[in-house]
């Protein structure tokens, strides 16, 4: 790197940290009403960015009880107060309910107990409740000063300089019940749990020929109950914004019979907690429960998961959410005005957006009112578009109509995995074959990638084939890295003899490389001149055309899951730095992300260059940290960033610069990576992403019928993908251009904004690209696209 390079950066921190001193200012981070995993994670990001730019941070413990009470409930923070806690489930700063900040009394003592200590920047973790009572807060905080004022608790100056109140809030709820973000924090975290339960009851109901009736939480929203039977293929779901039609007691006693008659052992049904019917009379799992076993005489059994589902350890995905709305709230406290309004960080697709918190909070109780009102549309429609797709998506793939009411599009479509085996290619299968055969195609299944295509490897595939496929691991129908440069003789004929009109590929580099050749071949084999929809499905993440790959959430777990047991087997023994090995070839996704969520001191990849002084500079800061009181060390290494720079070398030159200091140990993670069972992220991504290519190709075959029509244009071969707020298909023929083949990956990597993140929650310098100056958007602006949400 040349010394231009060096100023340039320099010059760009600069300018980050002028445009966002937070010197002379003080920030209160609070967590209110339930706990949900991933609040920690926040929270440091909330501390340890406010800190970097140069403000205090205050804890305030116990939520708005403990603001309302102050005293040592009001607590100065430091870089190694929040060390440790990002792999800690629930709020290390505790939560309460509190009337008494109901009441304008209570309001007022909060806020002479935040301008004694000159806070006015207030950051707050929690549900809708929480943040309207942080609007109520900031709106009548200039009558609360002028009061205190008045009473003499506090001078006329103060009055004058904490005249105004920053609010930003983080949405914290297990539910996903607030409108305005795709996800809250702690959602993904909660699927984690049901979906483990859901995978254990799964072997015993089959051994048992057992139905099993699961209660899941929420109350007014259920988000949780129908994403989990969208990843796990329950045969019934009960949410209260779509309560059942009149007489589904028979429909459903009907579609269990019909499932058991086609030799499925077990019925799932699941119930959240606040399901209604259209009359909005509560649904309890035990009236499920006693209606299947007095019906149909089936063994029963109810599960309720409870508190259960607010428990155990952040997912990967919380915790990245967390730290990326941490240090955004940051920047928003420290970029507002006094004009700004109250606003809510949300995540939209896969960018942090700022929202205006009133018209969150408006359009969260108008689901409510709908409900209320029985306007049960309206209310599946304000939750949201996500909401509404994935309950069209179960509805499609759960029940199956008659044969003889499906129109026949005398169409055969193939689908096939190519690659390495990624978690949530088997979701993905089933969700096109059963959203092909209800389009009224006729689907075929190859196996063994484009080798087993080559040799025949080809069987129709009917609905009940993929029955069970969604949480298994792998992939059923096989899979080969084998690109089909020197088969292509061979698989047009095998398309030919099978007339098959569309394809569908699922997989990672190799899909994507082995559909260029596919499309190159049009020329000489006109059997290539159909739909062809490429699904990305790799750990690596390294597909051109989609921010996430199917795959890569279930791996980053795993790595994240895997650094937790390493950090805590030192726990009580002297001080250690663990170098940690990830796959990922020359993406740096699996390291860089990983080393955000596990909290590591520095991550090497291959798309950022580094030599033998950032390696000296690294140890040098770790050997710094470690004469604090942080006893642990994490280094991540993405297998292919540095030819030279090996994970022994990296390893022998911590041990070797650390004696007296620390000792190190090593850990390549290997295939683990690439097994166990797919993650709720990735089930549902499979599922959703797959149904939509299918869709698409019904489109495009339905454009062409009776015209013969051969498919030419570079728009009929494309990559389907989340870029930044949309699904996109995007043709491969642009997506050439913008890929580099040598190393196997996109020339340009989203994730690549983040890695200033790892570094500044790691206490290094690192410049941050910051958001347009206090840029609120509205909640009813979204793109004509179709949105990513998960």
């Amino acid at each position: 790197m040349d010394d231009d390079d060096v100023s340039a950066r320099k010059g760009s921190f600069r300018k980050f940290l002028e445009h966002l001193s937070g010197a002379g200012k003080a920030i209160g981070v609070l967590t209110s009403g339930g706990d949900a995993q991933g609040m920690n994670a926040a929270v440091r990001a909330v501390v340890r960015m406010g800190i970097y730019v140069g403000a205090k941070v205050y804890f305030i413990y116990e939520g708005y009880q403990g603001m309302v009470d102050g005293g040592s409930n009001i607590v100065e923070a430091n870089w190694e107060s929040v060390s440790s806690i990002l792999q800690v489930g629930g709020t290390i700063i505790g939560s309460a309910r509190c009337k008494a900040f109901r009441t304008r009394e209570g309001r007022l003592k909060a806020a002479g107990n935040l301008v004694q200590r000159g806070i006015t920047n207030l950051c707050v973790i929690g549900g809708d409740g929480s943040l309207t009572g942080a609007n109520i807060f900031r709106k009548e905080w200039s009558g609360l000063l002028k009061e205190l004022a008045e009473n003499g608790d506090i001078d006329r100056e103060e009055v004058q300089k904490h005249a105004y109140l920053n609010v930003v809030g983080m949405v914290g709820s297990i539910d996903n019940d607030f409108c305005g973000t795709d996800m809250t924090i702690g959602t993904d975290s909660a699927l984690h749990r049901i979906i483990e339960v859901v995978d254990a009851i799964m072997t015993t109901a089959q051994s048992h020929q057992r139905t099993f009736v699961l209660e899941v939480m929420g109350r007014h929203c259920g988000y949780l109950a129908l994403v989990s039977a969208l990843a796990c293929g329950a045969d019934w779901v009960f949410l209260p914004e779509s309560p059942p039609e009149e007489g589904w007691q028979e429909n459903m006693c009907v579609k269990l019979s019909e499932n058991r008659a086609r030799k499925k052992r077990l019925n799932i049904i699941i119930v959240a907690e606040g399901a209604i019917d259209t009359q909005n009379k509560p649904i309890t799992s035990e009236q499920i429960k006693e209606l299947v076993v007095t019906q149909l005489g089936y063994d029963t059994r109810v599960t309720i998961l409870g508190h259960v589902q607010r428990g155990g350890t952040p997912s990967a995905f919380d915790r990245i959410l967390a730290s990326r709305m941490g240090v955004e709230a940051v920047v928003a406290l420290l970029q507002a005005t006094p004009e700004t309004p109250a606003c809510v960080v949300s995540l939209s697709g896969n960018q942090a957006v700022r929202l205006p918190l009133v018209e969150c909070v408006q359009m969260t109780q108008d689901v409510q009112k709908a409900m209320d009102e029985r306007r049960f549309k309206d209310a599946v429609r304000l939750r949201g578009r996500s909401f509404e797709s994935n309950l069209n998506t179960y509805k499609r793939l759960a029940i199956k109509m008659p044969d003889d009411q499906i129109p026949k599009s005398n169409c055969n479509v193939a689908v096939i995995n190519v690659g390495a085996p990624a978690a949530g290619m088997n979701a993905a299968v089933r969700s096109a074959v059963r959203v092909g055969i209800s389009e009224g195609h006729k689907m075929f299944a190859i196996y063994d990638g484009f080798e087993g295509f080559a040799k025949g490897q080809i069987k129709e595939i009917g609905w009940a084939d993929v029955g069970g496929w969604t949480g298994q691991g792998g992939s059923i129908l096989g899979t080969k890295r084998t690109l089909p440069g020197k088969s292509l003789e061979a698989i047009a004929e095998q398309m030919r003899t099978h007339s098959i009109n569309a394809l569908l590929i699922i997989g990672g580099f190799e899909a994507f490389e082995g559909s260029v050749l596919l499309a190159q071949a049009r020329d000489s084999h006109q059997e290539f001149c159909v739909p062809i929809c490429i699904v990305p499905a790799t750990i690596s993440n390294n597909v051109p055309g989609s921010d996430i790959s199917m795959g890569s959430d279930t791996g980053l777990n795993v790595v994240v899951e895997t650094c937790d047991r390493i950090k805590q087997s030192a726990s009580g023994t002297k001080r250690r730095v663990f170098i940690i090995e990830t796959m990922g070839g020359y993406c740096g996704y699996l390291a860089n992300m990983g080393g955000l969520a596990a909290g590591a001191d520095a991550a090497y990849i291959f798309e950022e260059p580094f030599d033998i002084r950032d390696l000296q500079a690294n140890v040098e800061h770790l050997t710094e940290k470690m004469k604090t009181t942080i006893q642990r060390g994490l280094v991540l290494r993405n297998e292919s960033c540095s030819e030279h720079y090996t994970t022994d070398f990296i390893y022998h030159l911590y041990s070797e610069e650390g004696k007296g200091v620390f000792d190190c140990r090593k850990n390549v993670l290997g295939h683990m990576q690439q097994g166990g069972a797919p993650s709720p992220f990735d089930r549902n991504f499979g599922t959703k992403i797959s149904a939509r290519a299918m869709q698409w190709i019904s489109t495009k075959l339905k454009e062409a019928q009776g015209k013969g029509k051969r498919f030419v244009t570079d728009d009929c071969i494309c990559v389907l993908g989340i870029s930044k707020r949309n699904l996109l298909f995007q043709p491969v023929a642009q997506l050439k251009k913008e890929t580099d083949f040598e190393h196997r990956i996109p020339k340009e990597q989203w994730w690549l904004k983040l890695r200033p993140l790892m570094k500044i929650l790691a206490k290094y310098k690192a410049s941050y690209e910051v958001s347009d100056p206090g840029q609120l958007e509205h909640v009813h602006h979204r793109g004509h696209e179709e949105p990513a949400a998960i």
